[in-house]
C-alpha cells in the first residue's frame, strides 16, 4: 500500500511506524510544512494509563520512547500558598522535541521517508496519487480546511488566555498554582520534563488579563510580568519564551472523520484541552486504532475507517466532555477561591465528574481521609 501522511507530529509518525512494522512492503511518506527540527512548546506529559497503550502496541519502541522521561507519582495543588499533595497519579514527562526526534529516528530506521518544508496545497492531487492519505496536520489542519464542506468541522473558542513558558526551576510534581493578585487570579500549570527544564503554562481570565495590561504587552513584557506573579515558586529563575504569545483554547471536532481515501487523525480530528494532559495520548491512541483497522481491512478502506471510528469516537466524545467540564472549572475558579486549600484541592480533583470519592480513596487514602475529616466536608461518595 502507498501511504502518504500529512504532518510529522506524534499521531502521523506513530501510525507510520506501526503500519511499516506490520507490513514492510508499505511505501510510506510523511509531509511536514515546518523545517526539520522545528518545534514549539516545551514538555509533554503522559499518565501511566496513557503509556500502557503504547507499551502494548509496540514494546520495543516503548522502551526507547520512555528512556529519558522524568517521572513522579503525585501532584501538588497550591492555593493560598499551601501545597496540597495528591498521590496515586503517575506522570511521565519529556520534551516535545525529544519525543518527536525519537519518533522520527524510529521511522527513518524503518525506511519511512520525510519531506520537510512541504505544504500541501492540493489535497485532491495528493490523494489521487496514493492508496491512503492520513491527515495528521494538527488543530489548524490544511487538509481539513480544504475539505471542510465534507468533514464539517466545528470550533469552540474558549475565553481564558494562555501563554506557554519554560523555566529552569524544577517542578518535580505536576504542580497547579493559583495566585490571587490585585488584578485577579493567575494560574500556572507546571511540571519538570528534563533534568534542567520545566513547562510553565500561565492561564488567566480575559478581565484579569486586561486589568494587568497584558492585552497591550509585548512577549517579553508578558514574560517579565508573569515571572513576578509567580516569583515565590520560581525563586531566582526566570520564565523562558519560545513563541510564548497569548492565545485562547480552540476546541475542534468533526462531524465526519473520513472522505474517500482520506482520514483525519490526532488534533486534525479532535483537540482535547491540555488541562487534562491527554492530547498527545489521544493522538497516539488514534494512531494505534487506525493501524489496527487498516491492518484488519487492507483491501477495504471504507471498512477500515468505519472500524476506526467505531473504536475511537466514543473515547473522543468522552474526553471532550470531560475537557469541557475541566475548562468550565478553570474559567469559573474565582467562585472556588473561598474554599480552604484541602477543600479546594478536592473540588479540583472532582471537576470532570469522572473521578469519584471512591476513586480518590483508592489512589490516595490519606488525602481522601483528610477530606472526610473536615467538619462540614463537601465530600460526596
Amino acid at each position: 500500500m502507498k501511504i502518504d501522511i500529512v504532518g510529522a507530529g506524534p499521531a502521523g509518525m506513530y501510525f507510520a511506524l506501526l503500519a511499516k512494522k506490520h507490513n514492510r512492503a508499505h511505501q510510506i511518506r510523511i509531509y511536514e510544512q515546518n523545517p526539520e527540527g522545528a518545534t514549539y512548546g516545551w514538555g509533554v506529559v503522559f499518565s501511566d494509563v496513557g503509556l500502557s497503550f503504547l507499551k502494548e502496541a509496540d514494546p520495543d519502541f516503548f522502551e526507547a520512547f520512555i528512556a529519558h522521561h522524568e517521572r513522579c507519582d503525585y501532584m501538588e495543588i497550591v492555593h493560598r500558598g499551601t501545597h496540597v499533595q495528591v498521590h496515586g497519579n503517575h506522570f511521565s514527562r519529556t520534551s516535545r522535541i525529544d519525543m518527536l526526534r525519537v519518533l522520527q529516528h524510529a521511522c527513518e530506521r524503518e525506511g519511512i521517508r520525510f519531506e520537510y518544508g512541504r505544504r500541501i496545497d492540493d489535497v485532491g492531487a495528493l490523494a489521487a496519487d496514493c492508496d491512503l492519505l492520513v491527515a495528521a496536520d494538527g488543530g489548524n489542519s490544511a487538509v481539513r480546511t480544504q475539505l471542510a464542506a465534507h468533514f464539517q468541522p466545528q470550533f469552540v473558542r474558549r475565553r481564558n488566555k494562555f501563554a506557554w513558558y519554560g523555566t529552569h526551576q524544577r517542578f518535580h510534581p505536576v504542580s497547579l498554582i493559583f495566585r490571587e493578585t490585585g488584578h485577579g487570579v493567575f494560574i500556572a500549570h507546571s511540571y519538570q520534563y528534563s533534568p534542567e527544564l520545566s513547562t510553565f503554562l500561565v492561564e488567566v481570565d480575559p478581565a484579569t488579563w486586561q486589568r494587568a495590561g497584558l492585552d497591550k504587552a509585548s512577549e517579553d513584557e508578558s514574560r517579565r510580568f508573569c515571572t513576578e506573579v509567580f516569583r515565590a515558586e520560581l525563586g531566582s529563575n526566570e520564565l523562558l519564551t519560545n513563541r510564548s504569545l497569548w492565545f485562547e483554547a480552540n476546541i475542534v471536532s468533526n462531524e465526519r472523520w473520513s472522505h474517500g481515501n482520506i482520514v483525519l487523525l490526532g488534533d486534525a480530528l479532535r483537540t482535547v484541552h491540555f488541562s487534562l494532559g491527554s492530547g498527545t495520548r489521544m493522538a497516539m491512541q488514534d494512531a494505534i486504532a487506525l493501524h489496527r483497522a487498516v491492518a484488519a481491512h487492507p483491501d477495504n478502506l471504507p471498512g477500515a475507517f468505519e472500524a476506526f471510528e467505531a473504536e475511537r469516537r466514543p473515547a473522543s466524545s468522552s474526553f471532550q466532555s470531560a475537557a469541557a467540564k475541566s475548562l468550565d472549572w478553570y474559567e469559573n475558579v474565582a467562585d472556588k477561591l473561598h474554599l480552604d486549600p484541602l477543600r479546594f484541592a478536592y473540588d479540583y480533583m472532582r471537576r470532570t465528574g469522572q473521578v469519584s470519592h471512591e476513586d480518590l480513596k483508592q489512589r490516595d487514602p490519606r488525602f481522601a481521609a483528610a477530606c472526610e475529616a473536615l467538619q462540614g466536608s463537601p465530600v460526596v461518595a
